[in-house]
């Protein structure tokens, strides 16, 4: 009796859980949910930033209807570059001179236009007479080291170097005439009277000028370096061409000119003769080479070539001293004619 009621209330059960359905099929809702869930996707869990939007072609866009900020950006991109001249176009706009009605500039004419400015930065001398010239050079080389350097290393060892200053210092004095008289001829008035300040101060309280005392820093009078070379570029007058003589050096056809100038101005021109002229020059030569032992040696290693570099030198030095005293003379004007824009930067 009790084995048929167990097997009536089985037959009983069995139908109704069937149709609740069992724990592991994938459509029970009777039971709860397992506590172990699988988890999502990463990507359907974090919400995509702009930076990760997927990238995407325009053809692919375009046909499923997605208009991506990526997408818009870069069609706006291609539109604005297709509309805009391209920046060559611009920069050449702008660097080409202007043109004006009454004035023009063409490509030649700008280009000597240039060159002339490099040519006016450089100053340089004619060499007709370079063969000439060059032999001279070494002339006066083979004489500088074969002859007046060793006399002034002699002349240096036996003589202390403040006994030489003094030399130095009372023959700058003694041709103070030279320098008074060409300061008075560029109009220099101011640079005269420091001369003559600098020759009465030297000459009565610095033992003949051998104590260059003006030069004192409570005095303040420098010394005018002026010659008639100088005077006669102050007047216009161009150095004309290059020549080294020999003995002499460097020189020009103005310079030669004032060299002779300065002769006769020269107070020893006229307190002795031209044989004891000849001997204290030699001297004075020979003291100024024992205070500038190197100078030259130092110039003719660092030159290619040391005859153009000496010749190059004296050229822009003469220059330099015409054009602190006087005006220098107007450079040639390039031909043609230059538009407003470069007329304006031009200096």
């Amino acid at each position: 009796m009790v084995r048929a009621m167990k097997w009536f209330i089985s037959a009983l059960l069995l139908p109704a859980v069937l149709s609740a359905g069992c724990a592991h099929s994938p459509y029970a809702t009777s039971f709860p949910a397992p506590s172990a869930a699988p988890p999502l996707p990463r990507q359907v869990a974090i919400a995509p930033g702009p930076e990760r939007l997927p990238q995407q072609s325009p053809e692919i866009s375009a046909k499923s209807g997605d208009e991506s900020p990526l997408v818009i950006k870069k069609a706006v991109k291609e539109e604005t570059a297709a509309l805009s001249p391209p920046p060559e176009s611009v920069k050449s706009n702008t660097e080409m001179p202007t043109k004006s009605a009454n004035k023009s500039i063409t490509d030649q004419e700008f280009l000597d236009y240039t060159e002339g400015e490099d040519e006016e930065k450089k100053i340089g001398i004619a060499d007709p007479l370079e063969p000439f010239n060059r032999a001279m050079y070494h002339f006066n080389d083979k004489l500088y080291f074969w002859v007046l350097k060793p006399m002034a290393q002699g002349y240096r060892k036996v003589v202390p170097e403040k006994a030489r200053i003094g030399v130095g210092n009372f023959f700058a004095n003694i041709t103070f005439p030279i320098r008074f008289v060409n300061c008075l001829l560029q109009a220099n008035i101011e640079g005269a009277a420091s001369e003559l300040g600098r020759f009465v101060i030297n000459t009565l309280w610095g033992i003949g000028g051998i104590l260059d005392l003006a030069s004192h820093k409570d005095i303040n009078l420098s010394r005018q370096d002026e010659d008639f070379g100088q005077t006669l570029g102050v007047f216009g007058l161009g150095q004309g061409f290059y020549i080294n003589w020999p003995l002499l050096g460097p020189s020009s056809p103005r310079d030669t000119l004032g060299w002779a100038a300065d002769f006769y101005v020269h107070p020893f021109s006229y307190l002795t003769t031209w044989d004891v002229f000849l001997g204290i020059s030699v001297y004075e030569r020979i003291n100024d080479t024992s205070l500038s032992i190197g100078d030259y040696e130092s110039l003719k290693e660092a030159a290619i070539d040391p005859y153009v570099a000496i010749r190059d030198a004296y050229v822009q030095y003469r220059q330099k001293k015409v054009k602190d005293r006087g005006v220098q003379p107007e450079p040639p004007k390039p031909q043609g004619t230059l538009s407003p824009a470069v007329e304006e930067a031009s200096p």
